[in-house]
């Protein structure tokens, strides 16, 4: 199963809602080219909704924190929203929970963003 993602605009928030699984090759070059476009177009507030995500590797990890350091060096937040507890084991275990602004309610999410 191949990652989907749709962008949809909440309060000049950028939110990406991923599925499927974020794995090496495919997955995570849509993940990235989606965070890179956004930043071109503008875009500083992303959020990316995992809800949908049931499975992420080594690799998805890796762009993971791509996607959060490339926000960050253009002055943009990156957050992520609704890890599904696979995911959210994950972070937990790899100690990145503490890198990420991790958020359950969208629209608290949204409203956390400066």
């Amino acid at each position: 199963m191949t990652m989907k993602v749709g962008t949809r605009q909440v309060d000049g928030v950028a939110i990406v809602d991923c599925s499927g699984r974020i794995t090496l090759g495919e997955g995570s070059v849509i993940l990235r080219d989606t965070v890179r476009d956004l930043l071109s177009k503008g875009n500083k507030k992303i959020l990316l909704n995992l809800a949908d995500v049931n499975y992420i590797d080594s690799s998805g990890i890796g762009e993971l924190v791509s996607a959060f350091t490339t926000t960050k060096n253009q002055g943009g937040e990156l957050k992520l929203l609704k890890l599904t507890k696979k995911v959210n084991d994950l972070l937990q275990i790899t100690k990145l929970y503490t890198v990420f602004d991790v958020k359950d309610d969208e629209a608290a999410a949204v409203k956390s963003f400066k």
